[in-house]
């Protein structure tokens, strides 16, 4: 194992932590509080945060296979982002939780497994004005600064 993937996947756990830690002290009422311009409820946002964790992963394996990530906007994650809002209006905090510890341990174990040579590849990424990112940089930009992420979000709206 790299040096460099325990650390990524060790700060992939702290983040996870720190938002379980958060997610699980609030009330309900916090949990359902609205989170203006992220356009859903604070439940949903860790649940979203949750669930976007293999897809994360899967992004920084194909850079690390060289492959490029093409054709995909911001407004396509946009309306991702917007169905999964829809289709979790009523994630409960005991199972969101659970897919949050469950998918981010996913992440950091696959993290764990890349090699230096594989978090140093770069392909070309269209999110990102087509620039040639490394895998690295994908799972630093999103498997591991997302719950850090959404949690200032959070924080901020809730005053916590």
């Amino acid at each position: 194992m790299a040096k460099r993937a325990i650390l990524l996947a060790e700060r992939i756990e702290e983040g996870s932590r720190t938002l379980a830690t958060f997610a699980e002290s609030l009330t309900d009422a916090e949990w359902q509080t609205f989170v203006p311009g992220e356009e859903r409820t604070v439940g949903v946002l860790v649940h979203h945060v949750a669930s976007v964790y293999p897809l994360e992963l899967d992004l920084a394996l194909r850079i690390a296979e060289g492959q490029p990530i093409a054709g995909v906007s911001w407004a396509e994650v946009d309306h991702m982002n917007a169905q999964h809002a829809r289709d979790h209006a009523e994630a409960g905090k005991p199972e969101t939780l659970a897919l949050l510890r469950q998918n981010s341990k996913m992440a950091a174990d696959r993290v764990r497994e890349f090699t230096d040579a594989e978090l140093d590849t770069a392909a070309r990424v269209s999110l990102d004005a087509d620039a040639p990112l490394t895998a690295q940089f994908i799972i630093e930009d999103h498997a591991l600064r997302h719950s850090f992420h959404h949690l200032a979000l959070i924080r901020a709206v809730l005053q916590k």
